[in-house]
């Protein structure tokens, strides 16, 4: 089976530029999906789960080190980065790869080399070099969302984040459920990803963050399934195997 590569650029240049010269350098590998920016990276790793991901450091929406945090253990990633002054440093272990701003074709060439070396292992913890990466990274600060508007009837509500116990997307809306009373809001849940605060808000679906604070248990449906109750709510939402990983011992 052929490799599937998922590519995520901001830089619509950069972005085709890189899909040219993968095309070139690995013919027999196959782009699943070109994102523009890191909501959509994310979305569509859950959507196709490809091997191997190209990331945009610096993205809108969920930068490319909070993708590569959701993304974990499931994949081989490779930073693209025009930060050359911290990337050299921040990467000197070598299990992750990365490439510097413009592409060469000779560098894409040495990683590729290093990626097919990995394709039959564990994709490397990048959890040590996330945290070195932050640290370096010049500072982009952006608040986490502390209230939300949303349609309740005929009223606009403004919602304490605090009080949401889970967010669902629901065809062109994003539900809000609360204690005893649910809402809606028209912005797609991948679009909400990057106001979330990843340590508040687990997502447990593709089309489901859930509030930690409101997690009762976890159940297991079957050998495959998972499922979560949550306080204050008679739903039971379903754990994709995706993240059924956050709910091992």
């Amino acid at each position: 089976m052929n490799t599937t590569i998922l590519i995520a650029e901001d830089e619509p240049l950069m972005r085709e530029r890189l899909q040219t010269m993968l095309a070139l350098a690995w013919p027999e590998a196959r782009i699943v999906l070109l994102a523009e920016n890191g909501n959509d990276a994310w979305d569509g790793f859950l959507e196709h789960e490809p091997e191997v991901v190209f990331l945009d450091i610096r993205m809108p929406g969920l930068s490319g080190l909070e993708v590569a945090q959701r993304i974990g253990k499931r994949a081989h990633v490779v930073f693209v980065t025009a930060y050359d002054q911290y990337a050299v440093d921040a990467f000197d272990a070598g299990a992750v790869d990365y490439l510097l701003k413009p592409v060469q074709t000779e560098r894409l060439q040495r990683a590729l080399s290093r990626l097919r070396e990995k394709l039959g292992a564990q994709p490397a913890d990048m959890a040590q070099l996330l945290q070195s990466l932050r640290a370096a990274l010049p500072a982009a600060p952006r608040e986490k969302m502390k209230w939300i508007r949303a349609s309740v009837g005929k009223q606009i509500r403004l919602i304490d984040i605090d009080e949401v116990l889970f967010f669902q997307a629901d065809t062109k809306y994003t539900r809000v459920v609360l204690a005893g009373s649910e809402a809606l809001v028209r912005t797609p849940l991948k679009d909400l990803l990057g106001g979330l605060d990843p340590d508040q808000f687990w997502q447990i679906h593709r089309g489901t963050m859930v509030n930690v604070k409101a997690i009762e248990a976890a159940e297991r449906i079957d050998a495959e399934r998972m499922q979560v109750l949550v306080k204050g709510s008679s739903e039971k939402l379903p754990v994709s195997r995706t993240f059924t990983y956050l709910f091992r011992d």
